[in-house]
């Protein structure tokens, strides 16, 4: 099974900055990066990912982080979404979740760590259920 994925940043930069293969941060890159996750995402969420990633208190390399952007630029599903005057705890979730509800009729998920950031709804999750969601789906 393929989805369709709005991947929050901090997944990526959890992702990029664990050592262990089986989290589920680094499952969900890895699944992208294999084209079973695919992502969506804006320009604004673009934007977003190349100035937290490149981010020196992180310490990414260059060539990582262009590897990255360029996946999810090249296989992922540019979406320009309305303004849907949205208010949510933090103003920097928005372009998120309007994104995910562009593309709720391909049912799209939002994966985030801040799950509490956004309405209770079954397509927003955590790395780790979208991982299980995926898992299900492939027996």
């Amino acid at each position: 099974m393929t989805c369709y994925a709005v991947i929050d940043t901090n997944i990526l930069v959890s992702a990029l900055l664990s050592s262990h293969d089986q989290a589920a941060t680094v499952q969900i890159v890895s699944r992208m990066l294999a084209g079973e996750i695919i992502p969506v995402f804006s320009a604004e969420i673009m934007q977003e990912y190349r100035e937290v990633l490149r981010r020196k208190k992180f310490q990414f390399s260059r060539e990582m982080v262009d590897y990255l952007l360029a996946s999810v630029n090249k296989f992922g599903v540019f979406v320009n979404p309305e303004p849907k005057g949205i208010v949510l705890p933090d103003i920097k979730d928005v372009p998120f979740y309007e994104v995910v509800l562009e593309k709720q009729d391909d049912n799209a998920y939002l994966v985030t760590g801040n799950i509490k950031h956004f309405p209770k709804v079954p397509y927003i999750v955590t790395a780790r259920q979208l991982i299980d969601i995926l898992d299900r789906e492939n027996k």
